[in-house]
């Protein structure tokens, strides 16, 4: 304790664990919410999540103590362990994250990993745009057939926003197209309820440790062990 009865803290979380989750969040919300609104705010908004997420991977191996995965990455019996626990009131307090917050950081990156991923070859696939547009010319280009659709073709359905939605979801029916959008829709919404998940979890354990860890994360501060 302070002199002023206050207790000690640690800095626990560094700037860029800090910034990258909230760009991350901003990111993803973003994302969802200009999907059938703006498609160059949906795009960079998602070039944004992929960056911060292939960031955080490699902070994962290179960055500060609780930034890295060997800080809070365990096994499916210690995860297990740790929700029985919790659940039982007598939850083991972690200054870095705790063995669940652990596995869904990992499942998170996972899926916006293959949401982000998916959505780049779709737009590669579906305008020729993109960063994945050379990998999938090349692709084409491997066997021999024509590209699904071309620049001048985006532009012309430019000319009418909702003939293009109408066309664009229609053609993703079947095919690889359609495949990929299948991925990519599907991971979008696992990403929002593992997200969801994520929240509950830091309500509950905040609760069951007496600190606000939303804070911590924006303050990058938590309080010393007892």
């Amino acid at each position: 304790m302070t002199e002023h009865n206050e207790p000690k803290s640690l800095k626990v979380w560094d700037p860029i664990v800090r910034i990258g989750h909230w760009a991350i969040v901003i990111g993803v919300l973003t994302a969802y919410f200009s999907g059938d609104e703006s498609r160059s705010v949906h795009t960079t908004a998602g070039y944004v999540v992929a960056g911060v997420v292939l960031f955080r991977l490699l902070w994962g191996v290179i960055g500060t103590r609780h930034a890295r995965f060997s800080d809070f990455v365990r096994g499916p019996g210690a995860v297990i362990g740790y929700l029985k626990d919790i659940a039982s009131g007598k939850g083991k307090r972690f200054i870095g994250h705790n063995p669940a917050g652990g596995a869904m950081i990992l499942a998170l990156l996972f899926s916006m990993l293959v949401t982000t991923g998916s959505g780049m070859a779709l737009y590669a696939m579906d305008e020729g745009k993109g960063p994945l547009a050379p990998v999938i010319a090349m692709q084409v280009d491997a066997n021999g057939t024509a590209a699904p659709a071309t620049t001048s073709g985006y532009e012309s359905h430019e000319e009418d926003d909702d003939d293009h939605e109408s066309e664009e979801h229609e053609g993703h029916a079947s095919g690889p197209l359609g495949t990929l959008y299948n991925i990519h829709k599907i991971f979008t919404y696992l990403t929002l309820g593992l997200a969801g998940l994520h929240v509950i979890g830091v309500i509950v354990s905040s609760r069951a440790h007496g600190e606000n860890l939303a804070k911590a994360m924006v303050t990058g501060r938590k309080r010393e062990q007892l």
